[in-house]
């Protein structure tokens, strides 16, 4: 497996790996799936603002996009500018590669990158019943910093947002 930087090459997969979990989880807050074109308009979006989008591939076939990972503003830090040293990640893993270290490379890559970009604090927004991915970022390094409750409503229930945070920095800015 490799991380590198996403192209629009890897969007039809990024595109299927964000839709895959839709229809049967909570996973994302939707119940719209992503069409290929929206997915090419986020990632021109990231890269224009500076933002990796990263995907990891087999190594044998550069072509099998494993997953996914970005992190993007967390608010308006332009309206907001307190909060510019502060993002929102987003990883996906294609539910076949479920730990096989997918999720591992990707975080371990973003958060290098945050850190090189001067970034202080990862948030991570998690469905409170998403309790494999709230355990994953706990083992990355994450805390749990708050919950909300019945903030999301998805299959006709309540949902809770778990906010995690990792503190990348010491340094008082």
């Amino acid at each position: 497996m490799r991380v590198r930087d996403a192209s629009v090459d890897d969007v039809p997969s990024i595109t299927a790996i964000y839709n895959e979990l839709i229809s049967s989880r909570t996973v994302t807050w939707t119940d719209h799936e992503d069409s290929v074109d929206d997915r090419a308009r986020w990632l021109a979006r990231r890269q224009a603002a500076g933002f990796p989008v990263l995907v990891a591939v087999d190594a044998t076939a550069e072509t099998a996009v494993l997953g996914f990972a970005s992190y993007g503003e967390f608010r308006d830090n332009q309206r907001w500018p307190g909060y510019r040293f502060t993002v929102e990640l987003s990883i996906h893993v294609d539910e076949a590669q479920w730990g096989g270290g997918v999720g591992r490379a990707l975080m371990t890559e973003l958060l290098a990158r945050a850190r090189r970009a001067g970034v202080h604090v990862v948030v991570a927004a998690v469905d409170g019943e998403n309790t494999e991915s709230i355990e994953f970022h706990e083992r990355m390094g994450f805390a749990t910093v708050g919950r909300l409750a019945e903030t999301g409503f998805k299959f006709g229930r309540w949902l809770d947002l778990v906010f995690m945070q990792i503190v990348l920095d010491e340094q008082s800015r």
